[in-house]
């Protein structure tokens, strides 16, 4: 989270209120409640008002087990260091980096708001559309608001003024289409994006691959 408070005031300014990015980012950083001092450090850091690291973005493309097409977001000091590691990660697991473009093209941005579980399901469909949502996810044991990029803090606003708990809202990298894999495959894959999870550098990792429902109730386990 440091990085990406730092990667986004370098981006647009150490003003929260006119750095949507930058609030969204405080705001995932005090829900893991970190310390407001070092929010206000990886700021200044960025924007000029203390030493420290400057950090690029730098979005890798790559397939996985049974095809499946990655997108790897970072921040990085050394893009040569972390283009090695993954590059290392892909091929260790079966998988490879590919060239820019040839992946990106099967994902699109939207906003994503997570609502908070509880409360009738088509109600709070219903009053995320009426908030401006593009679409509405309620499936699952929570619900999902999709959003265009551009009306996420709207919507935000909205739901929030509705009075619905909102748990998370984020931009984010979602899969036009997804394929399914049998459980071996999806197993490699989960393993893969673990990997690449946990790696210093990286911010996001987007797949398009479904799982298996039995591997599902097994990792939600």
């Amino acid at each position: 989270m440091g990085r990406e408070i730092s990667v986004a005031a370098r981006a647009g300014g150490g003003d929260p209120d006119g750095n949507f990015r930058l609030r969204l980012a405080i705001e995932r950083a005090r829900a893991i409640n970190m310390p407001l001092d070092t929010i206000k450090r990886a700021i200044e850091k960025a924007t000029g008002g203390g030493e420290g690291e400057q950090f690029e973005e730098i979005t890798y493309e790559g397939y996985g087990p049974g095809g499946v097409a990655i997108l790897i977001e970072t921040a990085t000091d050394n893009k040569n260091r972390t283009a090695a590691d993954i590059r290392s990660v892909l091929t260790k697991a079966g998988g490879q980096l590919a060239a820019p473009g040839s992946v990106s093209w099967q994902f699109e941005q939207r906003g994503v708001i997570i609502l908070a579980a509880g409360g009738d399901a088509e109600e709070l469909e219903l009053l995320a559309i009426d908030a401006g949502a593009d679409d509405v996810d309620s499936s699952g044991e929570q619900v999902e608001v999709y959003t265009r990029p551009t009306d996420l803090e709207a919507v935000r606003r909205a739901l929030e003024a509705a009075g619905l708990k909102i748990e998370s809202a984020e931009l984010s990298m979602t899969p036009k289409n997804t394929i399914e894999l049998e459980e071996s495959k999806a197993r490699q894959a989960l393993r893969l994006l673990d990997i690449l999870e946990d790696h210093d550098d990286v911010q996001r990792v987007t797949a398009n691959f479904e799982i298996p429902e039995a591997l599902m109730a097994e990792v939600g386990g």
